[in-house]
């Protein structure tokens, strides 16, 4: 292999092209939810049915979702079907989104492409499941709670769908982070150091980002804060697996003579 094989494309693309390039991968991801949104569509019903079964669980056999408006069922189901679409499509979406970025990498670091691929569509759906079965179920027993004899939960579907689908989406991309963490720590961006000094800040910097993608309560705040604090813990152990034989390599590249050096 020789030196210009191990280094990232040294053809400088102007801006635009690079603009070009953007929208080029964002047109097909949204072709690849459209048609994945179409195909979800004929599940609908059965799809929104899975959507509030945690729902339906705790508030019982009298438990029922309601619509106030007459369209707002038929949205509802359009709604539903594109949230499906993009679960159907986060492969693509992540597929374009990394080959984006493919060009500013190295080659030996580009082959790496495919198992970050694979890795970050099992830990966005992972973080998807992680919110339908454990924080759906506390979540809403928590609101559901406030209930009394002179007040009733009749949720919408509007609301509802609203209300999961922030969430999903919210649970599944914060279970990115240990795959970003340690792609930056493999291109040397970030140590294993910097992560261990910083780790209290990021402690304060979940929480706050578990009060902006939750609703406004303390108990989802804190599942969500979670599950971070433990994904960081993780990306530390990746950074160690990964930047360590980065440091490795620099440290005996700084440590051979330089050839054109006469000896002695």
């Amino acid at each position: 292999m020789t030196e210009s094989d191990d280094r990232p494309d040294d053809k400088a693309l102007p801006f635009t092209a690079h603009l070009e390039e953007l929208r080029t991968r964002m047109i097909r991801s949204f072709v690849a939810i459209v048609i994945g949104a179409s195909a979800a569509y004929a599940f609908k019903e059965k799809l929104f049915d899975v959507l509030t079964r945690p729902l339906i669980e705790v508030m019982g056999r009298d438990g029922k979702i309601i619509f106030t408006g007459l369209p707002e069922a038929f949205f509802t189901y359009l709604k539903v079907s594109l949230l499906a679409g993009v679960f159907l499509a986060a492969p693509v979406i992540l597929f374009e989104f990394w080959m984006f970025v493919a060009p500013g990498l190295y080659k030996k670091e580009r082959r790496l492409l495919g198992p970050v691929i694979m890795l970050s569509t099992l830990f966005f759906v992972g973080g998807a499941l992680f919110g339908y079965f454990f924080v759906f179920p506390w979540g809403f027993k928590f609101f559901l709670g406030f209930a009394s004899e002179t007040l009733t939960a009749l949720p919408s579907m509007k609301e509802y769908l609203g209300f999961v689908s922030k969430l999903l989406i919210a649970f599944g991309i914060a279970f990115e982070l240990p795959i970003i963490i340690t792609c930056l720590a493999a291109l040397g961006l970030v140590s294993t150091a910097f992560l261990r000094k910083n780790r209290k800040y990021a402690v304060v910097i979940f929480f706050i980002v578990g009060a902006i993608l939750t609703p406004p309560d303390v108990v989802t705040q804190i599942m969500m804060a979670l599950p971070l604090i433990v994904l960081y813990e993780l990306s530390i152990v990746g950074a160690m697996i990964f930047g360590r034989k980065k440091e490795a390599v620099a440290e005996n590249d700084a440590d051979s003579p330089d050839p054109e050096t006469p000896a002695g």
